[in-house]
């Protein structure tokens, strides 16, 4: 199927076709592929992980390793990509094609400041260095919004922020005018707010200097609000194509279709009037010390978490919002006890807040975490088996029965197929392993669980199964949970109660539909703006 297009295309991808050599078997990552993308437009490449949308961007200036086999063509300003010399590839990598990657901590070096790795860029494309250089950077830092430019010159990457980092990739992105600007799922990991600031900035930045862009997401509702034109994409072949608005009014194909409609919806069961307190705090206060000196005195705090007072039932979701920084797993992990604070912590009617880690310990099996990547989260060297069931020799549970037996009813429980129980984490897709996630939590049957951004790294599709996932757990066991997110959709369709918080205050706290439909707080009023 190929996209129609225009003589001035900037960028023309035809019948463009990926495979990967391993082991002498061929896998088949992009089938046939075809778009283009004009000057001063945008257009999005749509669809779940593994359809080939990455590899299809990545294939434009050849930057797939050496086990790719790539055929078809694909035109830059009428040269071909395909077959290109290095030293031509090289002209164009960075120059007139640039990137902005999904996480761009595995793309900046965390050893240089945030000039050097800008000033490299200009040095290599441009011959541009010293004073002049140094203009340039402050001009783009000041273009991309990071405030106060020149105080950020030093800085690493560590110590800026998610959307700072983002912002000083599309720096480095548009160091050197490109023509085409590829942007990978750019603002996956970011906060609802942040997201759209870099929505905002890019579609700016796109009119201004005319470039084409190609956006690579998962998530309709950033086409909607960024695309001229979409293509989706599944199993390496572009199923659906043509002008957003069109795409969205009148889908035609079932792939689009369910791709439109998988947005988390419903609602969890209501709380028995008679439900059980599981977790409460009482002006809890996490602050962490800025000490300084050679006697490293005090001088100052961190306020992570400031008087947070919460309680959560049995059958209970309290969702946790806010911004990165603003204190959410600071929080949850005082509420567990994995980090010191003050003020009071209640869990199942006993007052924990002095207890020993010995103490703890006969507790930690009623009170269990999930992780947002689950990836990062499981053991590589282990098999789904072990990792499962690692919890159940600790806490001593159920210790006549077979642990694989217990191992293949929790998995049949989150539905995954037990006959995978031996292999390892990567040979799973992102939902099957955030399943293992839940499974080693579920297997020993918590009181409490936090879920930590469990959805914000997964495919729409995905984001839906789990959701209903931990409904139908909560409803079976009666589960309470504090769901941490930044997706007030998600946080919507999985919450009783909502706890908003900024900068370590809690601004707003109480019944979702109340808070959603008439919320108190401007800060509150600005993250659902962000969503729409």
């Amino acid at each position: 199927m190929t996209p129609s297009t225009q003589n001035a295309a900037v960028l023309q991808v035809d019948d463009l076709r990926v495979s990967f050599r391993q082991e002498g078997a061929l896998t088949h990552a992009v089938k046939g592929v075809s778009f283009a993308v004009q000057r001063g437009e945008t257009v999005a490449l749509v669809g779940e992980s593994g359809s080939g949308k990455s590899v299809s961007a990545l294939s434009t200036v050849s930057l797939l390793g050496d086990s790719a086999e790539v055929s078809g063509s694909v035109l830059y300003d009428g040269q071909q990509m395909v077959g290109a010399s290095d030293k031509l590839l090289r002209k164009v990598r960075g120059n007139d094609i640039s990137f902005i990657f999904q996480e761009p901590m595995t793309s900046l070096n965390p050893l240089h400041t945030i000039e050097k790795q800008l000033a490299e860029s200009l040095a290599l494309h441009q011959g541009v260095a010293g004073a002049e250089a140094r203009a340039r950077i402050l001009e783009l830092l000041d273009k991309v919004g990071i405030v106060d430019a020149q105080s950020r010159l030093g800085a690493y990457p560590h110590q800026l922020s998610g959307g700072q980092r983002q912002r000083v990739m599309i720096a480095m992105a548009l160091a050197n005018k490109p023509d085409v600007l590829i942007a990978d799922e750019p603002t996956t990991a970011l906060d609802v707010t942040i997201q759209a600031q870099i929505l905002d900035l890019l579609k700016e930045l796109k009119d201004s200097e005319g470039m084409g862009l190609l956006f690579i997401t998962h998530d309709l509702g950033i086409v909607r609000r960024i695309a001229d034109r979409v293509c989706v994409m599944k199993q390496g072949e572009i199923v659906e194509h043509g002008p957003t608005q069109e795409i969205f009014d009148n889908p035609q194909h079932p792939y689009t279709i369910k791709l439109l409609g998988a947005e988390p919806s419903g609602r969890p069961d209501p709380v028995a009037p008679d439900a059980e307190v599981i977790a409460s705090t009482d002006h809890l206060k996490v602050w962490f010390p800025i000490q300084k000196g050679f006697m490293r005195k005090t001088v100052d705090h961190v306020k992570a978490v400031n008087d947070a007072s919460l309680s959560v039932r049995a059958g209970e979701t309290l969702g946790i919002v806010g911004e990165s920084g603003s204190g959410k797993t600071t929080l949850a992990l005082a509420i567990m006890r994995l980090i010191s604070s003050e003020g009071g912590i209640s869990f199942m009617g006993q007052d924990v807040r002095s207890w020993s880690t010995r103490q703890l310990r006969r507790l930690r099996k009623d009170m269990q975490i999930v992780f947002q990547d689950p990836f990062g989260s499981l053991s590589p060297r282990m098999t789904c088996m072990q990792i499962i069931a690692e919890g159940l020799s600790v806490h001593k549970v159920d210790p006549d029965r077979n642990p694989r037996d217990l191992v293949r009813d929790v998995m049949i429980e989150v539905g995954l197929d037990p006959a995978t129980m031996d292999r390892y984490p990567h040979e799973f897709s992102g939902g099957q392993r955030q399943r293992i996630a839940i499974a080693r939590a579920m297997v020993l049957r918590p009181k409490l669980l936090v879920l930590d951004e469990p959805t914000s790294a997964l495919d729409m599709t995905v984001q839906v199964q789990i959701v209903d996932l931990l409904r139908n757990l909560q409803r079976k066991y009666g589960l309470a949970y504090l769901f941490i997110s930044h997706d007030l959709k998600v946080v919507r369709a999985m919450s009783h109660k909502v706890m908003v918080m900024k900068r370590g205050d809690v601004v707003e706290y109480g019944d979702v539909d109340t808070l959603y439909d008439n919320p108190q707080s401007d800060y509150t009023r600005t993250l659902l703006q962000a969503t729409t």
